[in-house]
């Protein structure tokens, strides 16, 4: 994986996080706890939306990765 891609829409409250080409995308499946696995052709998840995520206005968003072996 060379990239991870995110985008928060604050007036949506969602934030989108793609693992691979967003464009592989072929169908999306809720969990039940308010998040949207993204798939491609094969079953692969590429990417999750999460629902209702809110950021105070006077906050910014702060990401942090950690590869786990």
């Amino acid at each position: 994986m060379e990239q991870v891609k995110e985008f928060y829409v604050r007036e949506g409250h969602t934030l989108t996080a793609w693992v691979d080409d967003p464009q592989k995308e072929n169908i999306c499946e809720e969990t039940g706890d308010e998040v949207i696995l993204i798939k491609d052709r094969d079953g692969k998840v590429i990417g999750f939306e999460k629902l209702n995520f809110e950021v105070p206005s006077t906050e910014e968003i702060e990401v942090a990765f950690e590869e786990v072996a």
